[in-house]
């Protein structure tokens, strides 16, 4: 829809961002966020900011050039970019043992910085090490690559058929040991969370989910006569101009 703060409806609509949170909306192409991601970092390091960039990614992700670019590049210049691998087992629909060698947080070393593979279903222990690599960054030491190991429990796509390259039973296994409910048990445990405040909690997201979506119903498709804003450079003068 034309509202829509980061390209007015021109990208899909995982590619959200939010000038206000810092978060950069990512490009459609698979794993251009990387380079993007070192190149925020080489920024600050220029402007002496203490500000630290930290880029997800998945596996499948990082078997493609501009992972391995942006490694080398935050690497070489010791850049304050926190590199997060979320291991999903699948890329698409190609198993892991077809699709990666080894260990990613490995392929760090190669670059001249740490690398940790952790437990991506346990939030305290992503936290720890996280934590780590931030202290790290700001510091003036260099990247860290994180490979946190998770499991996708949904489809990659509402048009993928998952249970035509896994079955029922291996989703299944890996739902019971998905981090969030296990958290959130944890929380319980610790006289930190009850099942009111849960209830509560669902019920706040549930409405502002369901104002969003109405209000994004009801909102104005981009004109068509407006499809080239912003493509091209409308400037006037030197290197201006279509």
């Amino acid at each position: 829809k034309a509202e829509d703060p980061n390209s007015a409806g021109r990208q899909m609509p995982g590619h959200f961002g939010s000038k206000r949170l810092r978060i950069v909306t990512g490009s459609s192409p698979v794993t251009t966020q990387v380079p993007h991601a070192v190149g925020i970092a080489l920024s600050a390091k220029m402007r002496k900011q203490k500000l630290v960039s930290f880029v997800t990614f998945g596996e499948g992700s990082s078997n493609q050039g501009d992972f391995h670019e942006g490694c080398n590049f935050a690497g070489v210049h010791k850049l304050p970019v926190i590199l997060f691998c979320e291991n999903n087992q699948y890329a698409i629909s190609v198993p892991l043992h077809k699709q990666v060698s080894g260990r990613i947080a490995d392929r760090a070393i190669g670059y001249g910085f740490p690398g940790y593979q952790v437990d991506g279903n346990d939030p305290l222990e992503v936290y720890r090490v996280v934590k780590e690599a931030r202290a790290r960054a700001v510091a003036g030491e260099g990247p860290t690559l994180i490979e946190a190991m998770m499991y996708r429990l949904s489809p990659h796509s509402t048009s993928d058929n998952d249970l035509a390259y896994r079955t029922k039973e291996e989703v299944d296994e890996n739902r019971a040991k998905d981090g969030i409910p296990k958290y959130k048990q944890y929380l319980m445990e610790c006289g930190l969370w009850s099942d009111r405040q849960d209830e509560e909690l669902h019920k706040k997201l549930k409405a502002l989910l369901d104002d969003a979506t109405s209000y994004g119903d009801k909102a104005p498709f981009q004109a068509p006569e407006d499809i080239l804003l912003h493509v091209y450079d409308e400037g006037q003068g030197e290197g201006g101009g279509r």
